[in-house]
């Protein structure tokens, strides 16, 4: 083990919804690590109640194979089959999983029961999975409500804020650059795996604009994206550690002149106001329907 990652045991690891995901259609998220070396600074786990006792050090749940093992093995005795999202509150595939390969246990446990799953990443590292992901892709059973919609077992969703290289090198600090990470999409899509990019977060008045959506789902479409999802930047927490302070410290120093328009635009609620939100989904909309693109999966 990793001496900058702690060992913890968890008692479960499949964490069933209440209802499915509508936009990423996911019924189950399973998360083999807590914490995130990518440290993202608008992360929305900082400050938010999805961060509450979480641990400053990453930490690896090193008993999460077994533990899904018996999990899932229920839910198929049951035929209770559902997309299983991986991973929705850190990084599947950040650095450590190169030698711990939780991520890749987690999976070929998945495979075993049949279910789907939705990758959520920023990291290459998916890569080093396309087999084992194509052999889910095939044996996957979907929820039955779901199969004359969708037919495909593995969604690969590549997330970022922006397209421009500096500005995500502060912004996702240890995460690969937006080019690598549209290349590695466009690497699952030779393969024939169902993939595409989430543009989330949006930045205001930085990533937001039309001219700068229309060239992120452009540079989406010429990838070879399946799909695109927009979606807007979640500010939570006033303490040092929340995501709005390190936010607004990241405009202090690089662009200034913001700082009045965010918190005005932030200043009743940790998202944008709801008139803000709809006129970027319209442009969102608009661009994919100019491009061919899909607004989401289904």
């Amino acid at each position: 083990m990793d001496s900058t990652v702690n060992e913890v045991f968890v008692k479960t690891i499949l964490n069933k919804h209440k209802k499915r995901d509508r936009y990423f259609l996911d019924d189950y998220s399973v998360n083999p690590y807590s914490g995130c070396s990518f440290n993202c600074l608008y992360c929305y786990t900082k400050g938010s109640k999805y961060g509450k006792g979480r641990s400053k050090v990453l930490s690896a749940k090193v008993n999460a194979p077994e533990v899904l093992e018996k999990q899932l093995r229920r839910r198929a005795e049951k035929g209770e089959y559902g997309i299983i999202a991986m991973s929705t509150a850190t990084e599947p595939y950040q650095g450590v999983e190169k030698h711990l390969k939780l991520t890749r246990k987690l999976l070929e446990i998945i495979l075993k029961y049949r279910f789907p799953v939705h990758i959520l990443t920023k990291s290459t590292l998916v890569l080093r999975d396309l087999e084992l992901l194509k052999e889910v892709d095939k044996s996957a059973i979907l929820p039955e409500d779901l199969r004359e919609k969708f037919d495909r077992g593995v969604i690969v969703n590549f997330s970022m804020s922006t397209l421009d290289e500096k500005l995500a090198n502060v912004l996702e600090v240890g995460a690969p650059t937006p080019k690598e990470r549209l290349e590695a999409m466009k690497r699952c899509k030779e393969v024939q795996l169902f993939a595409g990019v989430s543009y989330i977060p949006l930045l205001p008045y930085i990533s937001d604009s039309e001219e700068k959506l229309d060239e992120m789902i452009r540079t989406a479409k010429d990838y070879g994206a399946d799909f695109v999802f927009t979606g807007v930047l979640t500010l939570f927490g006033n303490d040092l550690a929340g995501s709005k302070i390190l936010y607004y410290r990241f405009l202090e120093k690089r662009c200034p002149e913001l700082l009045p328009r965010y918190k005005n635009l932030f200043e009743r609620s940790y998202q944008p106001p709801k008139e803000y939100q709809e006129h970027l989904e319209e442009k969102s909309k608009k661009l994919c329907k100019k491009y061919r693109i899909k607004k989401g999966i289904i």
